[in-house]
């Protein structure tokens, strides 16, 4: 407790140079806890992928459909459980930096192979006997006002036109993880429009995700529905949910591995500062090792207190960083809903901020401690004054 009280006192004793240092480690964490929060989102969609989904598009790229025929055939694949569909719809809503993912799918089969998007069994019957029906997010709803019942309207890109719709529910995430930035709306209403302007890109969809009986057979399934549709004028490639999302994530990965980067020459920086802050504390309190060796303190007591005061400050500024990302990177996660659906700050953040903090520390005290643990008491001694 004595030693605690001193390190304290040692700490303060320099009030505004302690209050700076602290500010620099605050203000470190705060950016480290950030950028890691960002990564983790962006790897979001990845981290709550399914291991019992497999998603099957056009072999040649995203943008090409597949024939809605082809469901039949994927059905009689052995492994595969249930079959769904989906396409980019890619609306606008009032404005273009109204930006969300919204879908066209099969409501029955999509809502069952998706059991994290929780609905209410009354919403749920009404979206699926609705053929303008329309579903959202919790956060999405909430970011416009919507309310069960509203009149939707979306102005088509990709499906140029005017489209309205009626919202029937609104689901909210089983998972933190879950993605309640989503609108969802019947495919048949899409293909049905789509079959009177262009007649050609009708019965055509975007993806087709299937539900495996068991997550073991999803290498064998790939291999066998992809050879259903080999040589034909639509080729699969059909892969995991989570090797799908991550072949977004490697279109920015320059970008990811960017601010990784960025996050540890934080923590360098730091180091730097806390470093010089404990050289400069240890260069004036020579004398005072010096004292306390002639009384008879070992070197390991000196030790001690340099490195203890080094992680008394770090620790400071750790926990006042740690206390302030939560706020930061909820109104940030508010800000970037749009491109950030899940936002939040990861328990293993928290562990790395709390573990650089401590090396920051330590590596901090180590030059100071030598240099005092080393000074003899006649060379200290004569520096008093």
């Amino acid at each position: 407790m004595f030693l605690l009280k001193l390190l304290v006192r040692n700490a303060v004793r320099h009030r505004l140079r302690t209050g700076l240092t602290i500010l620099g480690i605050t203000i470190a964490i705060l950016a480290f806890g950030l950028l890691r929060t960002v990564i983790t989102a962006w790897y979001a969609g990845v981290d709550a992928s399914s291991a019992a989904r497999l998603i099957s598009r056009n072999a040649i790229s995203l943008t090409f459909s597949l024939p809605i025929s082809y469901l039949e055939r994927i059905r009689q694949v052995e492994g595969v459980r249930s079959v769904s569909y989906a396409n980019w719809f890619g609306g606008i809503y009032v404005s273009e930096k109204n930006f969300f993912p919204n879908f066209a799918i099969e409501p029955k089969s999509y809502l069952e192979l998706y059991p994290e998007f929780v609905l209410s069994p009354e919403e749920e019957r009404a979206f699926v006997t609705d053929r303008k029906g329309c579903v959202a997010g919790r956060r999405l709803a909430d970011r416009f006002g919507w309310k069960v019942g509203d009149s939707i309207v979306l102005k088509g890109t990709l499906f140029p036109g005017t489209w309205e719709f009626v919202l029937r529910g609104i689901y909210r995430g089983a998972e933190q993880s879950t993605d309640e930035n989503q609108f969802f709306f019947h495919w048949d209403y899409l293909n049905e429009t789509l079959k009177k302007t262009v007649p050609r890109r009708a019965d055509q969809v975007g993806i087709v995700i299937l539900g495996l009986k068991s997550p073991q057979t999803a290498a064998l399934t790939s291999l066998a529905v992809d050879a259903c549709f080999k040589n034909s004028l639509a080729e699969t490639l059909t892969e995991t949910e989570r090797a799908f999302q991550l072949s977004f994530v490697s279109m920015t990965e320059a970008i990811v591995v960017a601010i990784r980067i960025v996050s540890f020459v934080v923590i360098v920086i730091i180091m730097a500062v806390v470093a010089n802050t404990m050289a400069m504390t240890a260069r004036e309190r020579i004398g005072e090792y010096a004292v306390f060796k002639a009384m008879g303190f070992r070197g390991y007591y000196i030790a001690g207190m340099v490195f203890g005061e080094s992680l008394f400050i770090s620790m400071a500024g750790c926990a006042t960083g740690i206390a302030l990302t939560f706020p930061v990177a909820a109104r940030f996660g508010k800000a970037m809903g749009a491109f950030f659906p899940v936002f939040r700050v990861e328990r293993s953040t928290l562990y790395l901020d709390v573990a650089f903090c401590l090396m920051v520390g330590l590596v901090a005290g180590i030059f100071p401690t030598w240099r005092a643990v080393r000074i003899g008491i006649a060379d200290g001694l004569r520096r008093i004054g």
